[in-house]
């Protein structure tokens, strides 16, 4: 790649909802050409194993208003004021020709920054509410990338519906046969986002363990859960003899998926668009306490279409969860149909249309989608385009 090749810089916050859709619009950039670089905070910087050897992966000082004690939120402005200068150094040296926010506070200074040097800009937003840093930038720049439909967007905002881009690994994968529930070694892999859900730690184990003993005789578990969680999590399992992978992360999550015969999970934006595009049946369990229940709404789409079983946390518990899990593998057919259903809702060219808009942008021309893609007001009008 040239020198003189286009710059584009991603900025990503520091959870998988946030840095797998950023790493599949860097992928695709690459393959076009472009040079990129990833802008985001040292949090961010532990889930970037996954990016392609030649994105250039840049740390910026970043903080929230909203969390930590007294002094860490006093601290915070002048975190983010050191990062908008760094930020704004780069692009002063080395000006791109977009700049691409994925959400989440470390994105703050690059959007500063592209902001105050007037840069070409937009945003993705996975969930079908907008984050709360994408909601302060979503009328400060060209477009909204939506990944849900409908997004709701604040008066002004430009939004189109491109879907969520996934990461080439779980694109390599997509539409893999699935092989119905039998009487034969079967898959299941609980996922709770990038860190595990301590809910699904809690109740998961014990539903599996109380499922009938002819069907348990064949399971086998990949849990994804939290460090301090993990090993009352293997010991769950261990004792009640079910073969158990637990670990607090997974860098193999594409094949786990497509080797499950069902998926439980939380509702998170990137771990519906895998299912969606691997097809898998799934049991998802929305985070009760996800910004304006977005998890929930980001469910909605494979629910309706009849891939998903759907428990709300409030009404998570072991003999519910158990015989949920039981009412999959116990119906090989209805299964399989749930995992076609799955493939029905899926966008595998989420990532070009993503990197069409952003190359339309940084190029001066007219923003739209071709296909089935929608463009949106203010999220209240639709019109195919």
């Amino acid at each position: 790649m040239t020198a003189r090749a286009p710059l584009i810089v991603i900025a990503a916050g520091g959870t998988g909802g946030h840095m797998f859709p950023a790493q599949a619009l860097a992928e695709v950039m690459l393959r076009r050409g472009w040079r990129v670089r990833l802008s985001t905070d040292p949090r961010g910087a532990r889930y970037t194993g996954g990016f392609p050897d030649a994105v250039e992966i840049t740390q910026v000082p970043s903080a929230t208003l909203s969390r930590g004690g007294a002094m860490a939120k006093l601290a915070a402005p002048f975190r983010i004021f050191a990062g908008i200068l760094s930020a704004g150094a780069a692009m002063v040296r080395d000006r791109p020709r977009v700049v691409v926010g994925f959400g989440g506070y470390p994105t703050i200074p690059a959007l500063t920054a592209a902001v105050l040097l007037r840069c070409p800009r937009m945003l993705h937003e996975a969930n079908g509410v907008l984050g709360r840093v994408n909601r302060v930038f979503a009328k400060r720049v060209a477009c909204v990338a939506c990944g849900t439909w409908p997004t709701a967007l604040p008066a002004g905002a430009q939004g189109f519906y491109t879907g969520n881009p996934v990461r080439s690994a779980i694109l390599e994968r997509a539409g893999a046969g699935y092989i119905a529930p039998g009487d034969y070694p079967m898959s299941i892999l609980v996922i709770g986002g990038s860190q595990g859900a301590r809910i699904l730690s809690d109740v998961v184990p014990g539903a599996i363990a109380s499922l009938p003993t002819d069907l348990l005789k064949n399971i086998r578990v990949s849990h994804q859960a939290r460090d301090e969680d993990g090993v009352r999590v293997a010991d769950a399992y261990a004792a009640a003899g079910i073969a158990a992978d637990v670990l607090p992360f997974f860098s193999d999550v594409p094949d786990r998926m497509a080797e499950a015969q069902l998926v439980i999970s939380r509702a998170g934006a990137s771990s519906v668009a895998d299912l969606s595009i691997i097809g898998r049946p799934s049991i998802l369990i929305p985070f009760a306490a996800a910004a304006e229940d977005h998890q929930a709404a980001n469910a909605r789409g494979l629910a309706e279409a009849g891939a998903a079983i759907v428990i709300p946390e409030s009404r998570l518990a072991v003999e519910t969860l158990s015989a949920q899990i039981a009412t999959v593998l116990t119906n090989p057919g209805g299964a399989a149909q749930m995992a076609q259903a799955a493939l029905s809702v899926g966008m595998p060219n989420a990532p070009e249309r993503l990197a069409d808009i952003s190359q339309a942008l940084a190029e001066g021309a007219p923003l739209s989608l071709n296909g089935n893609g929608h463009k949106a007001g203010n999220g209240a009008e639709r019109q195919n385009v």
